[in-house]
C-alpha cells in the first residue's frame, strides 16, 4: 500500500491584506508570485508529490488551489484536498469570493471538514496543523510577518517536514 503522506505537500500564505496585490491579476508582483507557485508546484509534481493540501482561506491559499486544478488538466494524477476549518468559514467574505471558494470546492478531489462547528478561537490552527500532520511538504509564501503563516511554518520545522519559502 502507498503511504499518501509520502506524497502530500500542503499550503501557506499570508491574507489579502498582507499581500494587497494578490486580487490585481494584472500586477506585476501578482504575476510575478503566480509564475513562481506555479513553477514550484510543478517542480514537486515532477518530484512525485501527487496529493496537495489547501487550507482554502482568502489569498495565497485559494490561488494554490486554482493553481492545482489548472495544473490538473495536464498532471491528470494530481488531487487537490481542501481542509475547511469551520462550517461559516466564508461567512464574511464577499460574493465573488464565496463564488471562486465553491467552485473549488465542487471539483476538489476531497473536502475534509476540520470541525463541524462555526468558528471558533483556534480551528485555523487545527485546520493548519491537520495539513502538516498530513503532508511530508509545505510550500508557503511569507513575508516574514508574524501570524498563521509564521506558525504553521514553524509548526512543520518541528515535524521535521520539507519546507519550501517563496518570498512574498
Amino acid at each position: 500500500m502507498i503511504n499518501r503522506k509520502f506524497y502530500t505537500c500542503c499550503f501557506t500564505g499570508h491574507r489579502p491584506n498582507k499581500l494587497l496585490y494578490i486580487y490585481d491579476k494584472k500586477s506585476i508582483k501578482f504575476l510575478i508570485l503566480k509564475y513562481k507557485l506555479k513553477r514550484t508546484i510543478k517542480h514537486f509534481i515532477k518530484k512525485g508529490y501527487i496529493y496537495f493540501i489547501s487550507g482554502m482561506a482568502l489569498g495565497i491559499d485559494i490561488m494554490c488551489a486554482e493553481l492545482v486544478l489548472e495544473l490538473k488538466k495536464k498532471y491528470f494524477q494530481i488531487q487537490l484536498e481542501c481542509a475547511i476549518p469551520c462550517k461559516n468559514q466564508t461567512n464574511r467574505w464577499s460574493d465573488k469570493n464565496i463564488e471562486r471558494y465553491n467552485k473549488i470546492l465542487s471539483i476538489a478531489d476531497k473536502v475534509t471538514y476540520i470541525s463541524n462547528c462555526d468558528y471558533f478561537n483556534g480551528c485555523m490552527q487545527k485546520r493548519n496543523k491537520y495539513m502538516i500532520d498530513n503532508s511530508t511538504l509545505l510550500i508557503a509564501v511569507f513575508s516574514g510577518a508574524n501570524g498563521g503563516t509564521k506558525q504553521t511554518i514553524e509548526y512543520a520545522k518541528s515535524k521535521k517536514i520539507k519546507i519550501k519559502i517563496l518570498k512574498a
